[in-house]
């Protein structure tokens, strides 16, 4: 366990989980001071919140000095670690984490850890309710939006922490440690942030570095990326939605997950290996989403979920906001909300699961995207594209050619054009491809409007 008090720490970036370090530093005797490139008008009430703790704030710039006269540097999940004063820290000699890492200095607890590209959030989700409906005591956060160091400084003591964990995150562990961990896809994403790709996919693998051969992994065996980069891991593999004979996991069969575990190795499963889920009552929309399902109950029960109780979080998981969100049917045409699909592939996947006609709304900011894999779903799926954001020209010249096309200077004239597009019986589908950063906050805020303007057509 780290000793803190009295430590020269700074911490970059003032969000929520700058906050929670700020605060989980200071009561443990840190001498702290937060910066963040951001004019502190904009930064919200945590600036108030820094003042009450006597914490000093540097806005508006990162000050070399600050960095230079540090023990430790922590950083905030958006922060790149790749800054130049972050760097010129770390080549003087100086600590450099995130604040995954630091959190995992101070957690005892098993750690059950999801990434991928697409699909985190509802893996994490449905995981946590499945542990939880088998009575176990339950942290869910990461990058779902509750910090890690929070958990730790509520002194809160589960049986387990599930943590959504991004490639951002990974950047900057040294010793974090998952005892389970999950690996759901890698596709092109990040590329404003990353070199190449392969960066990015190495950045995905960081998950597995510190496993143990008595910690597990849980691999998609359907990405042939995630098969060729985890060929040589050490530790007990649990394989889906495709393990064969050969491999212990879980197979989508029809209307049912079939789970096999031949060899237990580290699993405390009691003699049960043999067991299968009903698909019949699920909420979930399409075939990545019984992928999600088939994850989450590997990991539920490597970690001591009992089957029933999985099955029963299964059927009673509607999905989160902004995730395929069904929001109304007006004119007996359908909406839907899937504002956190910021990359291509997650459109791809949200497309596919309607057989109806999409008018589909795409764009914001571009993140290094290649749009064209989307060409090969137009004919079949895309009735009329609506593009908005400062990406609209980009995906206009890429797939403009292949369905009727029109530019919105705004979501609610990108919800007005969709209206008239649409017919009844289609689909109105946001699931934009792209980061929200151009003209919202996050894409929580660019979700929320897409709501507020279909309501209006009411």
């Amino acid at each position: 366990m780290m000793e803190l008090a009295d430590k020269h720490i700074t911490v970059v970036g003032l969000g929520r989980t700058g906050m929670a370090l700020a605060r989980f530093l200071k009561k443990r005797g840190a001498k702290v001071v937060v910066t963040d490139n951001a004019a502190e008008k904009d930064l919200g009430p945590q600036v108030q919140e820094l003042r009450r703790m006597d914490i000093p704030l540097e806005a508006g710039r990162h000050r070399p000095e600050t960095f230079q006269e540090a023990d430790l540097i922590v950083l905030s999940p958006g922060v790149p670690h790749t800054i130049a004063p972050v760097v010129q820290a770390q080549e003087s000699g100086t600590i450099v984490m995130g604040e995954i890492e630091l959190a995992s200095r101070f957690i005892k607890e098993p750690i059950v850890a999801v990434t991928g590209t697409n699909g985190k959030t509802t893996t994490t989700e449905l995981l946590g309710d499945m542990l939880k409906r088998s009575g176990l005591k339950v942290f869910v956060g990461g990058n779902i939006g509750n910090p890690l160091i929070g958990y730790v400084d509520e002194g809160h003591k589960a049986d387990a922490v599930v943590a959504e964990i991004s490639s951002f995150q990974l950047d900057t562990i040294d010793r974090f440690r998952a005892q389970i961990a999950v690996l759901l896809n890698i596709t092109i994403d990040h590329l404003d942030r990353y070199p190449d790709f392969e960066a990015y996919a190495a950045s995905k693998m960081r998950l597995f570095e510190n496993q143990q051969t008595d910690d597990i992994a849980i691999l998609n065996s359907s990405d042939p990326l995630v098969r060729s980069l985890t060929k040589d891991l050490k530790n007990k593999k649990l394989m889906y939605p495709q393990a064969d004979a050969t491999e212990d996991g879980a197979l989508i069969n029809g209307s049912r997950i079939r789970f096999h575990i031949n060899d237990p190795g580290p699993l405390n499963i009691s003699g049960q290996g043999q067991w299968s889920l009903d698909l019949s009552r699920i909420h979930l929309r399409g075939r990545h989403n019984l992928e999600n399902a088939c994850a989450a109950g590997l990991a539920a029960f490597a970690a001591g979920a009992r089957p029933e109780s999985i099955q029963e979080a299964l059927n009673r998981f509607q999905g989160g906001a902004h995730r395929l969100e069904y929001l109304d049917t007006i004119n007996e045409i359908e909406f839907y909300n899937d504002s956190k699909a910021t990359n291509v592939d997650a459109v791809i996947r949200a497309v596919q699961c309607f057989s109806k006609p999409v008018v589909l709304i795409m764009g914001g900011l571009d993140k290094g995207s290649d749009f064209t894999p989307l060409r090969a779903i137009m004919d079949r799926h895309i009735k009329n594209l609506i593009v908005l954001g400062s990406a609209a020209g980009l995906i206009v010249s890429v797939l403009g050619d292949l369905a009727q096309t029109k530019t919105a200077a705004s979501m609610a004239e990108a919800v007005k054009q969709a209206h008239q597009a649409a017919s009844a019986g289609e689909i109105v589908l946001l699931s934009p491809g792209c980061a929200s950063f151009d003209m919202y906050d996050n894409y929580a805020q660019r979700g929320d409007d897409f709501r507020q303007q279909v309501l209006k057509l009411k």
